[in-house]
């Protein structure tokens, strides 16, 4: 069985209004990652993600450099990644 981690992000740049949240979750899905994200009221998108290791280095590239088209990430931070038993979550949702 595949290593399970978790970890938090936060993304930094024009992240709000752009539609970044709907592409996280669209590409948590397709990683088959859990987790959720929310916006923030200091302009950044925040959320955790869970799921397979090889999954989770390919989401936290794709906050670090890729986001939604019309986004401009400045820079994406990542705390408190450990290895995990199982997801705590059942989707990936976006958090009003």
């Amino acid at each position: 069985m595949a290593k399970l981690i978790a970890v938090d992000f936060e993304v930094f740049g024009r992240v709000q209004g752009v539609f970044f949240r709907k592409y996280t979750q669209a590409k948590g899905k397709e990683l088959k990652l859990v987790g959720w994200c929310r916006n923030t009221n200091r302009d950044t998108v925040q959320g955790q993600i869970e799921g397979p290791a090889d999954a989770v280095v390919v989401m936290k590239d794709w906050l670090r450099n890729t986001g939604s088209p019309s986004s401009r990430i400045t820079k994406a931070e990542f705390r408190n990644e450990k290895e995990i038993e199982a997801v705590s979550f059942s989707h990936f949702n976006i958090k009003h």
